[in-house]
């Protein structure tokens, strides 16, 4: 006959503790968006189950390209800031307050091209939708490098994009490293 092994049983008791839900959101310092079209941007809704990620994906960019520091970025608001503070719990409902710097609006300075050696320096340039002197917009930078990334000359893991703000000139130098 065999040995029989003992049975050990392990029971584990777990404690999720309270849910919590977002409760008021109040905007300080916006003057280029009302605050009624800040809380449609920001898509969480006073009541909706808690969740971080998802709070810190709408304020600061996510997946989805929803997200208020995309909205004013694509504005030209390159110096803009977004500082989410909570500022009560009442009742498992967490209220924040959005502190918005907004600053001033950049356009684009230097547009350069570094590491081509596939093609002349024009054809690259056909695809980049940042000019010299346009109003700055990190959507056009993003469209750029997933355009340029396409070609067939160049290595997608090994594309960058050099973003180099300038606050004393309200200007941001752009380098496209091939």
């Amino acid at each position: 006959l065999h040995d029989a092994l003992p049975i050990l049983k392990i029971q584990i008791q777990i404690n999720e503790g309270e849910k919590y839900y977002f409760g008021d959101v109040e905007w300080i310092g916006n003057t280029k968006y009302r605050s009624s079209f800040l809380d449609t941007v920001l898509g969480i809704k006073k009541g909706d189950l808690y969740n971080k990620d998802l709070f810190t994906q709408r304020l600061f960019g996510g997946p989805d390209g929803r997200d208020i520091t995309g909205l004013y970025m694509n504005k030209g608001y390159l110096f803009f800031q977004v500082i989410p503070v909570e500022t009560n719990v009442t009742n498992n409902h967490i209220n924040h307050q959005i502190r918005i710097i907004e600053g001033k609006i950049a356009t684009n300075g230097t547009i350069t091209i570094r590491g081509n050696t596939k093609t002349n320096d024009h054809v690259i340039m056909r695809e980049i939708r940042t000019r010299p002197g346009d109003l700055f917009k990190r959507s056009d930078i993003m469209r750029s490098q997933r355009e340029l990334s396409q070609m067939a000359f160049f290595d997608p893991e090994a594309f960058d994009v050099k973003v180099e703000p300038d606050p004393a000139r309200n200007e941001v130098d752009i380098t496209y490293v091939l």
